[in-house]
């Protein structure tokens, strides 16, 4: 039997109305940057990378498929949202001032992580965008207790 197959994380395609627009959100607020454009068929798609983490910006004219609202969509087959970590939400959402369509919180985690906080804001788009602070792993023996 041979070895599976080790995958990587690549990236996240995003349907978009204004390219320009969401560059320029994510590349402000979550410092991606441009790392290919490709044009085929009389279409641009944009890639913009931050790390080792892509996102592939699409361009689209259909309408949205589902209202944003809260923490995301719970339709199946629907990418719930995609999420960041900073270290203080409280000073990202001060250096946003009111730029950023808050959907939800910031709500504070407490119970389950001391310290972690979080909130839930907009794109351009409608894709929701958790951005938190103080989150982290349980151990492998909390984590057995769940087997």
């Amino acid at each position: 039997m041979s070895a599976p197959v080790q995958a990587r994380w690549s990236h996240v395609g995003l349907n978009c109305r204004d390219q320009r627009v969401t560059e320029e959100f994510y590349r402000r607020w979550f410092g991606f940057e441009r790392a290919r454009v490709v044009e085929a068929d009389g279409s641009r798609v944009v890639f913009l990378k931050s790390g080792p983490v892509y996102l592939e910006l699409f361009p689209t004219t259909a309408e949205p498929a589902f209202v944003t609202a809260k923490d995301g969509p719970d339709h199946p087959g629907a990418a719930r949202h995609l999420a960041f970590q900073v270290d203080d939400v409280d000073a990202f959402m001060a250096a946003a001032g009111h730029e950023l369509e808050v959907l939800l919180g910031p709500l504070a985690f407490d119970e389950f992580i001391p310290g972690w906080k979080t909130v839930w804001v907009a794109d351009p788009d409608g894709v929701v965008v958790e951005v938190s602070q103080g989150y982290t792993d349980q151990t492998p023996e909390e984590l057995r207790s769940y087997a």
